[in-house]
């Protein structure tokens, strides 16, 4: 990653409703939101939400696919993490343990237990929970 993609990153994070509209996009992966989902989650009108995603769009850490009539936003997490290891590349100056208790921080953070959601935002009825197999 060049600098210069490292600071159209961090730049897009750092005003706090693009900061949230990333970390709540982070949180509905792999799936995603609808924009208007996303609004109403983050209480933001669809157009200021809009010029947000835009900035977040061109600093390449939100993709989105249009899907019907909405417009389905998720996080780019291959880009984020590029960023992250920009960041901590050279943490450790040859010392890992140095830069050990970040990465025991990140592993922790990240594991691989997810909770159960409904895929579908603001349907009725909530979630469906499917019974074990027998085997």
């Amino acid at each position: 990653m060049e600098t210069n993609d490292a600071v159209l990153a961090l730049a897009a994070l750092s005003q706090s409703t693009r900061l949230e509209a990333f970390r709540t996009l982070v949180k509905h992966e792999p799936d995603g939101l609808a924009a208007g989902d996303l609004a109403r989650l983050l209480e933001v009108p669809q157009n200021t939400l809009s010029a947000h995603l835009s900035i977040l769009t061109r600093a390449r850490l939100v993709t989105s696919e249009r899907q019907s009539r909405s417009i389905v936003y998720r996080a780019n997490l291959a880009e984020f993490r590029d960023v992250a290891v920009f960041l901590l590349q050279d943490c450790c100056g040859g010392l890992p343990e140095v830069c050990g208790p970040v990465v025991q921080t990140l592993q922790s953070c990240c594991s691989p237990k997810r909770k159960e959601r409904s895929r579908a935002i603001g349907r009725s009825g909530g979630a469906t929970h499917s019974a074990p197999k027998a085997g």
